[in-house]
């Protein structure tokens, strides 16, 4: 696919017109439907005789019934003979998806919308309730919910994808298809999006949307978040700054460059995840084993070497060969990788992991994680930082759990590593973290060049905590109400990546503290000098091809592990696509993507690549393996039964 702008930005005017002279034959025979029962009535009375006076109401109505009329609808009644119709708009409706012949049609030329409060949802079988009846709350749990016309029906959330053409006085959204509504003036325009973001904070928190319970909600100093026309943006000015100034060129992915797939062959068994290795080899994770590949400047190519869980078993029964969805990480210089496997299929949580030794092709080490000797568990595991896998003396990795953040070491206390393999199961050594009190619903973390450590939550909120304290937060970004399922940082710890279900959002950590020295949120706290985030989302339209069930995972930056090189893309994985972005766009708040936005600003600039099957995880090879005719290093996809490379090179 190419750019996201390519095919909502048809002409509404051209389609229009083509709607409309199908639409005014459709009129033209209802006129001719009326003169033909307007001139049967005389013909009715021939005789000459005066036909009687109707005695009553009823019976003038049964002689109108009997004409057989043929009125327009009530909708399409009032519309033409009231144009001050209140929330008046115009609706437009996609057809044709990502084929040649998509374009927009006037669904309605003149109706109305409404946000109501109600108990009812689109789907449930109750669209065509009367409208004092939807507006009613009832009992029970009740919602904002967008009705247009007779034709929309949709709860009012970031599923709808809503996206703002301001110099269009236009709004595209999704609702069981592809809607665009045009309003008539810019004051409707701009009372609508106000509607809108009043509706969106009310059902994502639960609270009116006032000022006071916006300043509950997000803190006062992160009053930017909700009025980005308030926000402090210089901190993004000055990174554009840095980028024109940096010594090493930026060079990322851009309108004349191309994706250029490389390599795509067939996986032994499906694959659950990539453990991308910066050293020689990489590795597909299976549900039977693990099939190791080899690193190539132009992607990743299959060696024929494939360990089977089963035979590499340090000891009989065990049960990695029967579990699902395999979390993997690599240690000491690539030579060594830790599995871990949820308990229950459907749930991250896990009692322990096993250790696998890629020299010997062998499970050495079935570990359990434990905690003052009581068993616990984990829902992740991470490297101490971006390198920390290319140490070759490292046997420390970082756990998380819904209420814990942790240090594990696979040596025991006296400093000697262990070697249980006779031992039923090894015993991590917690040495140190946090156990907290309160339900703070940790769901996933990373960790930046020197071990700081970012952790998403299930409220939203972003914590950043230092290398050297995992206690206290040093910072505690609000988030944007939608649970935080993945994150990523730089290797600088300046930018955080987030992944809901329906947006990524960018967040900036660095700013200048009273001395006029330059910080992280990751050191220090940051008072009220915070940027306002930035949103990566799709099109309204690709939302919808992407499938309503698809939803965005494991977005992350490319891959740098050294000071002074700098992350050039973003992907993402939502359904069937890879998404990836241009880090320096996104950063760019002058870019042509921002104009004429509503609320935080949107980045919709992206390049899809299409594949035939769901994708497990999209990820860019370390920064080494770019080449002199490409500006990043190869992107490697993987479905459940392939795995594919790509790499950027510019158009001939």
């Amino acid at each position: 696919m190419g750019g996201a702008n390519s095919r909502e930005n048809l002409e509404i005017s051209d389609s229009d017109e083509e709607y409309d002279e199908e639409q005014s034959q459709e009129e033209e025979e209802d006129e001719e439907t009326y003169h033909e029962a307007k001139d049967a009535t005389p013909d009715r009375f021939s005789s000459g005789r005066k036909p009687k006076s109707p005695s009553s109401l009823d019976e003038v109505e049964a002689k109108l019934k009997a004409l057989k009329l043929k009125y327009p609808s009530s909708s399409s009644q009032l519309q033409p003979q009231n144009p001050n119709l209140k929330n008046a708009v115009k609706l437009y409706l996609h057809i044709g998806g990502n084929t040649p012949k998509a374009k927009w049609i006037t669904s309605e030329k003149r109706t109305c919308y409404f946000f109501i409060k109600s108990s009812k949802l689109e789907g449930d079988g109750n669209e065509n309730k009367d409208e004092d009846e939807e507006e009613s709350e009832g009992e029970g749990d009740s919602w904002w919910v967008l009705k247009v016309g007779a034709k929309v029906r949709v709860m009012v959330g970031s599923e709808m994808q809503l996206k703002t053409f301001g110099d269009q006085l236009r709004v595209d959204f999704v609702a069981r298809g592809v809607w665009a509504m045009k309003f008539f003036s810019s004051e409707d325009y701009r009372d609508f999006v106000t509607k809108y973001q009043d509706c969106l904070f009310e059902n994502t928190y639960g609270y009116e949307a006032t000022e006071a319970n916006r300043i509950k909600v997000y803190g006062k100093d992160f009053m930017g978040w909700v009025k980005p026309e308030i926000a402090d943006d210089s901190m993004w000015e000055d990174a554009e700054d840095g980028i024109l100034k940096s010594p090493e060129p930026a060079t990322p992915l851009r309108e004349n460059q191309d994706l250029r797939e490389e390599f795509e062959e067939a996986a032994n068994g499906g694959i659950q995840s990539l453990a991308l290795g910066a050293l020689d080899n990489s590795f597909l994770v299976g549900d039977t084993g693990i099939q190791v590949v080899k690193n190539f400047s132009h992607g990743i190519h299959g060696k024929g070497v494939f360990v089977n869980y089963d035979n590499g078993s340090y000891r009989s029964g065990s049960s990695l060969a029967r579990s699902v969805q395999k979390k993997a990480l690599l240690l000491r210089a690539e030579t060594n990788m830790v599995l871990m496997s949820p308990m229950k299929e459907g749930k991250p949580h896990s009692t322990g992991l096993h250790q696998f030794d890629i020299e010997t092709g062998k499970i050495v080490t079935e570990w359990k994680f434990e905690k003052d000797g009581t068993d616990i568990t984990m829902r992740d595991i991470s490297n101490d930082s971006k390198g920390a896998q290319l140490d070759p003396s490292g046997s420390t990795f970082l756990g998380l759990d819904d209420n814990r953040l942790c240090r594990w070491d696979m040596r025991d206390r006296n400093g000697m590593v262990q070697n249980l393999a006779t031992a039923s199961a090894s015993v991590l050594n917690w040495t140190q973290g946090h156990q907290f009190s309160r339900g703070t619903n940790f769901q996933c973390f990373a960790t930046t060049g020197d071990g700081s450590i970012v952790v998403g939550s299930l409220d939203g909120k972003i914590r950043l905590y230092s290398s050297s304290s995992m206690r206290q937060a040093k910072t505690a970004f609000p988030g944007l109400g939608s649970p935080v399922t993945h994150v990523d940082v730089t290797f600088d710890g300046k930018w955080i990546l987030g992944t809901t279900d329906t947006y990524m959002i960018l967040i900036c950590t660095f700013f200048t503290d009273k001395d006029g020295r330059t910080k992280t949120g990751f050191s220090g706290r940051m008072g009220n000098r915070i940027a306002a985030p930035r949103l990566l989302k799709l099109t309204p339209l690709d939302a919808h091809l992407a499938g309503s069930d698809s939803k965005f995972r494991n977005a992350q930056f490319s891959w740098v592990t050294e000071e002074g090189k700098q992350e050039r893309h973003l992907v993402a994985t939502v359904g069937k696509f890879s998404v990836i972005w241009n880090f320096q766009q996104v950063k760019n708040g002058t870019h042509e993507c921002y104009r004429n936005q509503e609320g935080l600003k949107s980045c919709y600039c992206y390049k899809i690549v299409l594949k035939d099957d769901s994708i497990v995880d999209s990820r860019f090879m370390h920064e080494k393996f770019a080449v002199t005719d490409s500006p990043e290093a190869p992107l490697v996809i993987a479905t459940p039964m392939k795995v594919s490379s790509f790499s950027i090179s510019s158009r001939r």
